[in-house]
């Protein structure tokens, strides 16, 4: 499953263009982002795709988890979302 890394400074539609393309490819993909702003830009970029793929009869199931990342030799605590079609 690819994994797409979101940032507080990441262009929401720009995220959405890239997780509907891997959604074409495959059947799922992992959005994962550290910190409330990154956790903003995944949300909108997710609603975003839905927008994105709804005109071909695919409707997006979300499913959040927390997860533990290691960032410059810190563990930090992420925001795992699943995004699969229906």
């Amino acid at each position: 499953m690819e994994v797409l890394k979101v940032s507080s400074q990441s262009h929401p539609k720009s995220v959405a263009g890239a997780l509907a393309a891997v959604l074409r490819e495959s059947c799922a993909a992992e959005v994962q982002a550290v910190g409330a702003g990154a956790v903003n830009q995944a949300i909108k970029a997710i609603a975003i795709t839905r927008g994105f793929v709804a005109p071909n009869g695919v409707d997006l199931v979300v499913v959040p988890a927390f997860s533990e990342v290691n960032i410059g030799g810190e563990e930090k605590t992420a925001i795992r979302f699943i995004v699969e079609p229906r």
